[in-house]
C-alpha cells in the first residue's frame, strides 16, 4: 500500500479535525506541519516550520492541505502548484471572486489537481436526505430550506474559538452559508440565481451576522437559507441545521440531531460517532485521496467550485449591493473580463 506524504499548512482551530481525520487513514502520513507558531506546528507533526516556503522547500510531498485564513490562499497554491502537488484547501476559497479565479488558473497552467474542502455536502445527513429525493420517495421537489442557527455570536468578545471572524468584513455567507449554497448544488443541481438580504446585529464585528438567501436553481426549483448565530437550534446535535425538502408526495425533515423525518415516521439516524458533524472532514479529505489515487474527478474540483458554488456567494453580495436578484453566470462573464482585461 503506497502511503501518501502530507503537508499541513496551518494549524489553528479548524485544522485540528483535519489532523485527526487524516491520522485515522492507514494510506497518509502528515509527515510535516507549518504555523507562524512553530509550537503549533510541533504538535502537529514531527517535522515543523514556521513558513510554507520553508516547509515546501525542504520536504517531497505528494499533496498539501491548506488550513489557513482565505487572505493567504493565492500566495500557497501558487508555492504548492509550483512544487507539482496535490492540493485540498479549505473553504473560503479566497477574498473575492478574480483571485479565486485566478487560483484555479495557476494551478491548471501546473496541471496539479485542485479541491475545495467544503465538508458539508459530505454530512451524511445530507448524502441520505440525496438518495431518498432522487429515488422519488418525496415526489418532485417542490421547495426547500436550510435554517442554520448557532449562538456565538452575542456580546462583546463573539466568536471565541475563531476571534478573527470578528473582522472579517464578509462574514455569514462567505464563511458559513457558503456550505449550505454548495450543499443545494450537490442535491438539486446548478444555481442560476440568488436574493440575499443581510444584517450586523452584533456591531462588535466588521461583517453581516444574519443573512437571508432566496436561491433559484436551473430546474426551476426555489429554495431558502437562513443563517444566523443568535440562538440554539430547537434539538442540539452534530447538525447546526434544521432542513426541510418537500416534494408533492411529501416532506422530509433533518434534525439538528442529524435525523431524517418523513411526516411522523423517522426514517434514518446519524450513527456517526467519530469526528467532525457526522465525520464529514473525514469523508471530505478520504474522497480527496480516493480521487488521487483512482484519477477520478473531486466532487468539489476547484474550478467547478468557483464557477457553481463561489460564484453565487459572490452574486449573493452582488444582490445585498444592488437590492436584486443575481444571475450567477453574470459573476462568471465579469470575472472572465477583469482578468482579460
Amino acid at each position: 500500500m503506497k502511503i501518501l506524504k502530507g503537508g499541513l499548512i496551518g494549524c489553528g482551530f479548524f485544522s485540528q479535525h483535519h489532523l485527526e481525520a487524516w491520522r485515522r487513514m492507514p494510506n497518509v502520513q502528515i509527515v510535516a506541519a507549518c504555523d507562524p507558531s512553530i509550537e503549533k506546528a510541533s504538535a502537529a507533526a514531527q517535522r515543523a516550520y514556521a513558513s510554507a516556503e520553508e516547509m515546501l522547500n525542504a520536504e517531497h510531498l505528494d499533496f498539501v492541505d491548506i488550513v489557513t485564513r482565505s487572505t493567504e490562499h493565492l500566495d500557497l497554491i501558487s508555492l504548492a502548484a509550483a512544487k507539482g502537488l496535490a492540493i485540498i484547501c479549505q473553504k473560503p476559497m479566497a477574498p473575492d471572486f478574480v483571485t479565486a479565479r485566478r487560483m484555479v488558473e495557476i494551478a491548471e497552467s501546473h496541471r496539479v489537481r485542485f479541491m475545495i474542502h467544503d465538508n458539508w455536502r459530505w454530512q451524511p445527513w445530507y448524502r441520505a436526505a440525496r438518495t431518498i429525493i432522487a429515488r422519488g420517495d418525496i415526489g418532485t421537489p417542490v421547495s426547500f430550506g436550510f435554517r442554520c442557527r448557532w449562538k456565538d455570536g452575542l456580546g462583546d468578545e463573539p466568536y471565541p474559538k475563531q476571534s478573527y471572524f470578528r473582522y472579517l468584513r464578509r462574514f455569514m455567507i462567505d464563511e458559513t452559508l457558503v456550505h449550505h449554497i454548495d450543499t443545494a448544488r450537490f442535491i438539486f443541481g446548478d444555481i442560476l440565481s440568488v436574493y440575499a438580504e443581510t444584517v450586523r446585529r452584533n456591531h462588535r464585528i466588521a461583517g453581516e451576522d444574519h443573512a437571508l438567501l432566496t436561491i433559484r436553481h436551473g430546474n426551476g426549483l426555489i429554495g431558502w437559507i437562513d443563517g444566523h448565530s443568535f440562538a440554539d437550534q430547537e434539538e442540539s446535535g452534530p447538525s447546526l441545521d434544521e432542513t426541510t425538502f418537500d416534494g408533492e408526495l411529501g416532506s422530509i425533515r433533518i434534525t439538528g440531531r442529524g435525523e431524517i423525518w418523513f411526516g411522523k415516521e423517522k426514517i434514518w439516524t446519524d450513527n456517526f460517532t467519530n469526528g467532525y458533524r457526522g465525520d464529514s472532514v473525514y469523508a471530505a479529505q478520504a474522497h480527496f485521496v480516493d480521487c488521487l489515487e483512482t484519477g477520478r474527478p473531486f466532487e468539489s474540483e476547484a474550478r467547478e467550485y468557483l464557477e457553481k458554488t463561489f460564484s453565487v456567494v459572490e452574486a449573493a453580495y452582488e444582490s445585498v449591493s444592488s437590492r436584486r436578484s443575481v444571475d450567477v453566470a453574470s459573476i462568471n462573464i465579469c470575472a472572465a473580463h477583469q482578468t482579460d482585461g
